[in-house]
């Protein structure tokens, strides 16, 4: 039978397949082929995530080899949800794909495109299904230099500039992580993530203990993209093919947030890593920080790319937020808005997409007046962008408002300050865009004649916006595994 087999099939189906593009080599068959792979993939995603909400915690033992002695792939409600996330967004990326690479990509080199693009797949979905310590830092590194060939791909010379800075960045935050995974190991002799949380908690807070925490949380920040390391993320997103823009905005930092917590709660637990090391204050404050700061600088972008990158900083900001507080209700904010982040840029960067394909660019004078051109597009980016401000019926409004309710709980009313400030910020670059669009005439010397996107980005975008609308205003799924996860990694502790 498969089902007891699906957690290897949700890494082995992206990672076999990879290869198998540079065989197929054809555009439109290896376009198909990467297409089928990620809807599957996805489809597995789906059935670990019924499993483990009827039957619980999946243990999956690598080669019959029982943990912590061999590799474990072990499933919760915390990375069937991360799960989820990240193959539903591979699969709509991927089906939107085919005509904005074909535009952005040298023909010869777009089957490398989808190459890379199953192995970033497969090494995200491994590095969230993964029980063991140091198969993480192998995953990441997969996904790491795959993400580094997607976004050297752009034809902007300026492209190969972002991905070399992300490669210097990325090496520095794998390094630190494995650096404290080695000090782990040194102390407790196992690499088995729920094995560490035990052996970790039994040896107490020494000084190893210590500095392999420090190191692992540095490490996580600067893949996660937290403010104020956050310096190659803007030009990442910037300059990278449109595609891989998509993706990487919707997944790759999600990922490092979950690393983030799964160490702070599962390796090291909530009273070492808030009480003891104090984490929760510094989270608090870079995160308000990353809010207030990624915003502003948001606000003054004339590209859009930009604009949306520095705006997912400030995201970023918010899910570290709910993080920081440790409680039931924050974390469930902060795991809501990883979901709901990656609907709302995922949506925003297609329209980007969209737009790019047509005009062959994203500045704010290129968006003058496309309203009447691209209708669907541009409605795309305004319901895209309601959900990024936090408006009543959209995704972005329900992870907030528990991110509120959260801080009110605990009387952090600087901190509800803060999120609504950050919000309304949030309208301003929103609005620069809507007004360009839609109340502005097309400058001189724009391109003419141009049409609506294709039905084939057309569809999965507004796939996207329409999810943004649906768990906006259904939440029994979206905030119900939320809040089941951060009472599982809680241990029922509010």
């Amino acid at each position: 039978m498969i089902s007891p087999h699906l957690p290897a099939l949700q890494i082995i189906l992206p990672l076999l397949a990879a290869p198998v593009c540079v065989i197929i080599r054809r555009g439109f068959l290896v376009y198909g082929f990467a297409v089928i792979v990620a809807w599957l993939a996805f489809a597995v995603s789906i059935l670990l995530l019924q499993e483990v909400t009827s039957v619980g915690v999946i243990s999956y033992k690598l080669g019959g080899w029982a943990p912590p002695w061999g590799i474990e792939y072990r499933i919760d409600l915390v990375n069937a949800y991360v799960l989820l996330i990240v193959s539903a967004i591979g699969a709509l990326t991927i089906s939107y794909a085919k005509p904005s690479v074909e535009k952005e990509i040298n023909e010869e080199r777009g089957y490398l495109f989808y190459t890379a693009f199953l192995l970033c797949l497969a090494g995200l979905l491994g590095v969230t299904i993964t029980g063991d310590a140091f198969n993480i830092f192998v995953f990441l590194e997969i996904s790491s230099l795959s993400s580094y060939a997607l976004i050297s791909m752009g034809r902007d010379r300026r492209a190969l500039t972002a991905a070399f800075r992300y490669l210097v960045f990325g090496t520095i935050g794998a390094t630190f992580f494995l650096i404290g995974v080695g000090l782990l190991y040194q102390m407790t002799g196992t690499l088995n993530i729920a094995d560490l949380g035990e052996r970790v908690a039994n040896v107490g807070a020494n000084r190893t203990i210590t500095v392999a925490f420090g190191f692992m949380a540095v490490g996580l920040a600067i893949k996660a993209a937290l403010f104020p390391v956050h310096a190659w993320l803007p030009n990442a997103y910037a300059y990278a093919p449109s595609v891989a823009t998509i993706f990487l905005a919707a997944t790759a930092t999600k990922v490092s947030i979950y690393i983030l917590i799964r160490t702070y709660f599962t390796i090291f637990h909530r009273d070492f890593s808030f009480f003891v090391m104090s984490l929760g204050d510094i989270l608090m404050v870079f995160a308000i920080m990353a809010m207030l700061v990624g915003s502003a600088i948001a606000i003054f972008q004339t590209d859009i790319k930009r604009m949306l990158a520095y705006s997912s900083v400030a995201q970023i900001g918010y899910m570290v937020l709910g993080v920081s507080m440790a409680t039931v209700l924050g974390l469930t904010g902060g795991m809501l808005h990883l979901f709901n982040h990656a609907l709302i840029k995922g949506a925003l960067f297609m329209a980007m997409g969209c737009v790019f394909y047509r005009t062959g660019s994203v500045s704010i004078d290129a968006m003058r007046g496309l309203a009447s051109r691209m209708p669907w597009t541009m409605a795309a980016f305004v319901a895209g962008g309601l959900s990024l401000i936090g408006v009543p019926l959209t995704v972005g409004f329900v992870s907030k408002w528990y991110l509120l309710m959260a801080a009110m709980d605990q009387s952090l009313w600087w901190v509800v300050t803060f999120v609504i400030v950050a919000s309304l910020m949030a309208i301003i670059y929103v609005w620069r865009v809507v007004e360009a669009a839609y109340f502005s005439t097309a400058p001189a010397g724009a391109p003419t004649g141009v049409q609506e996107a294709p039905m084939v980005m057309l569809i999965p975008m507004w796939v996207m916006i329409l999810a943004n609308f649906y768990f906006g205003v259904d939440t029994r799924v979206s905030v119900g595994v939320a809040e089941r996860a951060a009472k599982f990694l809680l241990g029922d502790a509010s």
